[in-house]
């Protein structure tokens, strides 16, 4: 029999799911750490944690000061479903806006793993544990999240890690190709039996076809196969949400991440 996933199991994966680059820059203060990401990310400067142990509105205060540091125009901060009561009203009061709200799914894959419905495009799936399909992976990506191809070195670095974290039950990035072009790509990390599924991408015209399925489904498998029971999501509202729901996830909740002004 299926287990039920709980709210409060969702919420722990989700407020757990911390990340950051290898190069990135991570400050950490009083019950707060704040992440500058690489130049060729879309993204800047954003809150990873936000855990204070005294009264809200200075905690906040004391994160914005020093992210004002980094002489940046904006800091993003994501309000995740454990984030402290009141936490969205005090960055609305600081000027801060909804730049973007993902939704929280998972899925059960202690039992099974959903049967999707097949794709039209002949794709062949290959992991980035190589330059070459890591560097389609990240050009891939560039489509669908802006930015800037990272540099050569990186982009080498990236593909040793996928290279031993990928038979060892890691995970890594996953690359779709139709007629040997990169149509899509998806990540998946497993961490204490937790498959994070993140960053699926379908090049805009290769969409419609059932690649971002595909590439669901070849990652859901591999995180069953080594040992995932819980597959977590953190998906767009109005694209992927809708597939991830007919895939057997379901809603947890939202997490909109707000645009702090820092000046």
């Amino acid at each position: 029999m299926r287990r039920m996933l709980t709210a409060t199991d969702v919420a722990a994966a989700s407020a757990a799911w911390m990340w950051a680059p290898d190069d990135a820059e991570v400050v950490e203060g009083d019950g707060f750490t704040i992440v500058r990401l690489p130049e060729h990310f879309a993204w800047d400067l954003s809150v990873l944690a936000f855990t204070p142990t005294g009264p809200l509105g200075p905690a906040v205060d004391a994160v914005i000061e020093r992210a004002r540091a980094f002489e940046v125009p904006v800091l993003d901060w994501e309000v995740g479903l454990g984030a402290p009561a009141g936490l969205a009203a005090e960055l609305t009061g600081r000027g801060g806006q909804v730049k973007l709200i993902a939704e929280v799914l998972a899925r059960d894959l202690s039992q099974d793993v959903p049967a999707l419905p097949p794709t039209t495009a002949d794709l062949t799936m290959r992991w980035a544990t190589d330059f070459e399909t890591a560097r389609d992976g990240s050009a891939v990506a560039v489509t669908g999240f802006g930015g800037t191809l990272p540099p050569d070195a990186r982009i080498e670095a990236a593909a040793d890690k996928h290279a031993a974290a990928v038979p060892a039950g890691g995970g890594g990035m996953l690359v779709a190709y139709a007629d040997g072009a990169p149509v899509g790509f998806g990540s998946v990390s497993l961490v204490d039996g937790v498959a994070r599924l993140s960053g699926a991408v379908v090049m805009p015209a290769a969409r419609g076809r059932g690649i971002y399925r595909a590439l669901l489904d070849a990652r859901l498998s591999y995180a069953a196969t080594h040992g995932a029971t819980m597959a977590l999501v953190k998906g767009n509202m109005d694209t992927s949400a809708p597939i991830l729901r007919k895939a057997g996830f379901t809603s947890f909740g939202q997490e909109p991440i707000y645009a702090v002004p820092l000046r």
